[in-house]
C-alpha cells in the first residue's frame, strides 16, 4: 500500500534546489525570491522559504511545496509530479510502478523507432513520394513536415512491422501492445503481425510533455479514391498503455505555452487543420481527434486556459456526415457541467467558418479572417439559441413548444445561475414566451432525488477499526508527518463528520492548504460533494471517496480516519463550529505569516538601497498584517466564549 512516499520526497529533496532548476534564485534573509514563472513580471514577488518547505508569489497568489510547484510547472497532475519527483530523490514508490515505468518506457521507444520509420519512408524513398507531394499540395512546407515528423505508411501489409522484428529486435507482440500492428491469421507468413497503418499519411501524437502516445493516419485524398483504403478518413492509434484518446490533443505540446499566453485554446477536428494552423503562426491551436470533446480533454486543456473556441465543421441539421451537430455541443454543455474545470459556459464559443471552407482552408487562404472570428466567435449556448430559432417555427404554439424544450435540458445544465438567468431571458425575447412558463418548464423537469440514497446507507462502515486491521495496515506517522496538524485536523473533521464539510469549503479553498496531498483530498471531497442544478448534494460516501482517488491520497485519507483521536461526533454543533473557525484561523495566521516575512525581507532592502518610499510602504503594509493578525486572535477568542469550557 503506498503511503507516507510524499513525506519521504520532501525530506530527501531540497525545495530551493527543486525551484532552482527553472527560477534563477537569490538569498533574500531566511528566504529566496526570484521572478515569478508562471506570470510576467519585472520587480520579484516570488519567494522560496525552505524552513517550511514551500514556495509562494505574491503577484499571482499562487503557492504550495514541491509537488504543487512541479505541477504547475509541468501541467501533470498529482501522481505524475509524484513520481518525477520520487524518481529524482531516489525514493522507490513499489515495484510493480517500478516495472510498469520501465515498460512504458520500452513501449515509447518503439512508437519513436517507428516514427523515425515511416518519416524515413515519406521523406526519403519512392514509396513515399505521392504522399509527399499530396502534402505539399495541400500547403505544408519541408520545414513543418519535418518539425512535425510526418510519416508515409507503404500499403504492404506487413512492411513496417517486418522491419522493426528483423532490423531493431522488436518482438511482434510488443508491436500490438503499442498498436502498431494487428495479430495476422497465419504464423508461419512473415512475422506474424499485421501492419494497423496501411497507406496512410501519418501524424505522430504526443503528450503534453512531448512524448510520444500514438499516430494517427489519414488516408491521401477522398475515401475509397483512386482504389485506396476504403476505411475512415482518419484513423488513430487504438487505445493502449501509452494512448487514451479521450485525454489527449494533437499538438497540445507545441500549443500550451500559446494558449497559457493568449488564455485561449482553439479546437479543430484533424490533423491536418491543427497543423496548418501552426505553420501559419496560430500557435493556441489543437484538434481533438474526433468530432467530440471529451471532459478528459477539457481538464487537459484547463491546465492552460479558461477560454476554449470550437473551430469545428458545425452541421446545424446535424445531417451532414463528418460534421459536428447540435448534440454534440449539447453534450460539451453536460459535461463542462459535470465537471469542476473552472470553465465558464459562455467562455466556451463556436467559431463560425465560411460554408464548405475547413480551417486549414481558411488558416492558408484568409489568416486575417481565420483571427477575427476566433475572436469574435459566438457562446456556445446564445449559438444553440439562435440555431433553434431557426429550425423551430416560432410563429406557432407547436413550434414555441419544441423550441424551448429542445433548450431546457441545456439550460438546466447550466451551473452558474446568474448565466441561467440570462439565458432564459433571451429565450424569452426570442420565442416570446412568458418567463413564468418558462420557469414552469424548467421546474418540472427536475430529476428525481434520493436515488442512491440507500444504496450508500447500506454500504459497509469505513472506520478506523476496519483501516488498522488490514494485512497492510498503514504506517499511519510516516504517512502524516508530510502534513501539517491544521491540514489533518481539518480534513478528519470533514471525513468523518459530513456535515460541516459545507462549512469548512466556504470558509476556506484547498489552495489555502501548503500541502499537496492535502490539497488533492480536499478537492476530492469537494468534488464528491458538488451540488446539482437544483443545490441538492449527494449524499456522501467515504469509502466511494478513497476508492476513487490515487494511493498516495487516498493512503492520508486512511491515514486520517485511522487515527486514535477522539470521535468527532461526540462533539456539540458550537464545539464543531469552534473547532472549524480555529483551524481556519491557524492556516489563516500561517499565511499572513508568509506575507509578513516576505514584507520584511522587503523592506531591509529597500532600507539597504536607500529607497525611502518603497520603505515606507513596506513598513506600512507590514503594520497592517499585524492588524490583521490581532484581528484573526479576537475572532478565534469570540468563537471560544461559545464553547462550554468542559471540551477545552
Amino acid at each position: 500500500m503506498a503511503g507516507g512516499i510524499a513525506a519521504e520526497v520532501k525530506s530527501r529533496l531540497n525545495i530551493v534546489d527543486v525551484v532552482g532548476e527553472s527560477v534563477q534564485l537569490r538569498k533574500a534573509g531566511t528566504t529566496y525570491k526570484g521572478l515569478c514563472p508562471f506570470h510576467g513580471e519585472k520587480t520579484a514577488s516570488f519567494t522560496v522559504t525552505p524552513a517550511r518547505e514551500s514556495w509562494k508569489c505574491f503577484g499571482c497568489g499562487l503557492g504550495g511545496d514541491i509537488f504543487s510547484f512541479v505541477m504547475q510547472r509541468d501541467s501533470v497532475p498529482f501522481p505524475e509530479a509524484l513520481r518525477q519527483l520520487a524518481n529524482k530523490a531516489g525514493v522507490e514508490i513499489d515495484e510493480r510502478t517500478k516495472r510498469e515505468d520501465a515498460h512504458r518506457a520500452r513501449l515509447r521507444d518503439i512508437l519513436e523507432t517507428s516514427i523515425a520509420f515511416y518519416h524515413q519512408v515519406l521523406t526519403a524513398t519512392k514509396l513515399g513520394a505521392p504522399a509527399l507531394d499530396y502534402l505539399r499540395g495541400r500547403g505544408f512546407t519541408d520545414a513543418t513536415i519535418e518539425a512535425a515528423q510526418l510519416g508515409w505508411a507503404p500499403e504492404g501489409w506487413d512492411t513496417m512491422s517486418r522491419r522493426l522484428v528483423e532490423k531493431r529486435d522488436i518482438k511482434p507482440e510488443e508491436l500490438i501492445e503499442v498498436g502498431l500492428a494487428s495479430q495476422g491469421r497465419s504464423q508461419s507468413r512473415g512475422v506474424g503481425v499485421i501492419d494497423r497503418f496501411r497507406g496512410r499519411v501519418l501524424f505522430p501524437i504526443r503528450d503534453q510533455n512531448g512524448a510520444a502516445v500514438g499516430l494517427g493516419g489519414r488516408i491521401l485524398g477522398s475515401e475509397g479514391e483512386a482504389g485506396r483504403d476504403t476505411g475512415p478518413k482518419y484513423l488513430n492509434s487504438p487505445a493502449t498503455p501509452l494512448f487514451d484518446k479521450s485525454r489527449t490533443l494533437y499538438l497540445i505540446d507545441k500549443a500550451k505555452g500559446s494558449i497559457r499566453k493568449s488564455g485561449q485554446a482553439v479546437i479543430v477536428e484533424g490533423y491536418t487543420d491543427a497543423l496548418m494552423a501552426h505553420q501559419a503562426g496560430f500557435d493556441n491551436v489543437v484538434a481533438s481527434l474526433g468530432t467530440a470533446l471529451t471532459p478528459g480533454q477539457v481538464a487537459l486543456l484547463t491546465r492552460y486556459a479558461k477560454k476554449i473556441a470550437l473551430a469545428y465543421d458545425v452541421d446545424a441539421a446535424g445531417q451532414k456526415a463528418g460534421t459536428f451537430g447540435v448534440q454534440a455541443l449539447e453534450g460539451l454543455i453536460g459535461q463542462l457541467a459535470a465537471t469542476e474545470s473552472g470553465v465558464e459556459l459562455d467562455e466556451v464559443r463556436v467559431v463560425r467558418l465560411p460554408d464548405g471552407k475547413d480551417p486549414d482552408e481558411v488558416v492558408r487562404e484568409a489568416p486575417d479572417l481565420w483571427r477575427e472570428e476566433v475572436r469574435t466567435a459566438q457562446p456556445i449556448v446564445d449559438y444553440l439559441i439562435d440555431t433553434y430559432a431557426k429550425t423551430y417555427d416560432l410563429k406557432t404554439p407547436g413550434g414555441k413548444a419544441r423550441f424551448v424544450d429542445a433548450l431546457m435540458p441545456t439550460i438546466r445544465a447550466v451551473p452558474n445561475p446568474v448565466m441561467r438567468d440570462g439565458w432564459l431571458q433571451r429565450i424569452r425575447q426570442v420565442s416570446g414566451v412568458e418567463e413564468r412558463v418558462l420557469l414552469e418548464v424548467l421546474r418540472s423537469g427536475r430529476s428525481a432525488t434520493g436515488i442512491g440514497d440507500v444504496a450508500a446507507s447500506r454500504e459497509g462502515r469505513f472506520s478506523a477499526d476496519a483501516v488498522t486491521a488490514a494485512p497492510d495496515a498503514l504506517r499511519i506517522g510516516d504517512i502524516l508527518r508530510g502534513v501539517l496538524p491544521q491540514e489533518q485536523e481539518l480534513l478528519r473533521l470533514m471525513l468523518l463528520v459530513p456535515e460541516v464539510q459545507v462549512r469548512i469549503t466556504d470558509a476556506i479553498g484547498p489552495d489555502r492548504l501548503p500541502n499537496t496531498v492535502a490539497r488533492e483530498l480536499f478537492r476530492a471531497v469537494v468534488l464528491a460533494r458538488e451540488p446539482d442544478d437544483q443545490g441538492i448534494r449527494p449524499p456522501f460516501s467515504l469509502t466511494g471517496l478513497v476508492q476513487a482517488l490515487d494511493p498516495e491520497t487516498a493512503a492520508l485519507a486512511q491515514a486520517l480516519v485511522a487515527r486514535r483521536d477522539p470521535d468527532a461526533h461526540d462533539l456539540t454543533v458550537d464545539e464543531l463550529s469552534y473547532e472549524v473557525e480555529r483551524l481556519v484561523i491557524d492556516l489563516e495566521v500561517r499565511a499572513l505569516d508568509e506575507r509578513h516575512e516576505f514584507t520584511q525581507n522587503a523592506l531591509a532592502e529597500a532600507e539597504q538601497e536607500g529607497d525611502a518610499v518603497a520603505a515606507g510602504r513596506h513598513l506600512h503594509e507590514i503594520q497592517a498584517i499585524n492588524e490583521q493578525r490581532k484581528s484573526l486572535h479576537r475572532r478565534r477568542d469570540q468563537t471560544r466564549l461559545l464553547v462550554s469550557p468542559s471540551r477545552r
